[in-house]
């Protein structure tokens, strides 16, 4: 049972961007694995800002680093005219089930609101219950790099 979840700004915690490197290059192999397009460490450093997008944020479960979530100008390059995204959403599996996923979501649109954002975006082959628990309305199911993506919004 979680006893203290603390959501922060990567930004304040650089000393976790290697390890959430390599869970990136774990999760997500077919991008940011050996011979994927991404760059995890740079998508990461990036994230590590405060006052402009992108802003990453960690979950930590009794002091112990369990998820990430950033909010991003852009995500998917189908869909440029939409902004700012829900991104990058990972809990670890010894993790899941426990609410951190909607804490850092939680988070991610208070961000989107102190911005001034009045909607914000998600795409995801995944998290559809998450998303629809949290009020994120579904708009269109695209393929994207290969994989069925829905596309959700939620007005803030």
């Amino acid at each position: 049972m979680r006893t203290s979840l603390h959501i922060a700004h990567l930004a304040d915690y650089p000393e976790a961007i290697p390890v959430i490197r390599r869970w990136f290059e774990l999760e997500w192999a077919a991008y940011y694995g050996p011979g994927g397009p991404g760059d995890a460490e740079q998508d990461l450093l990036a994230y590590a800002s405060r006052g402009t997008l992108p802003v990453g944020l960690v979950a930590f479960d009794d002091d112990q680093l369990c998820g990430i979530a950033a909010l991003k100008a852009h995500s998917l390059s189908t869909h440029t005219h939409l902004s700012p995204w829900a991104a990058a959403g990972l809990v670890l599996p010894p993790f899941r089930g426990r609410g951190i996923g909607s804490s850092l979501l939680q988070a991610l649109e208070e961000v989107a609101r102190g911005f001034s954002y009045a909607t914000m975006y998600c795409g995801t082959a995944t998290a559809i219950g998450l998303l629809e628990r949290h009020g994120w309305q579904f708009m269109e199911r695209v393929r994207y790099d290969g994989e069925e993506v829905s596309i959700y919004r939620k007005a803030l």
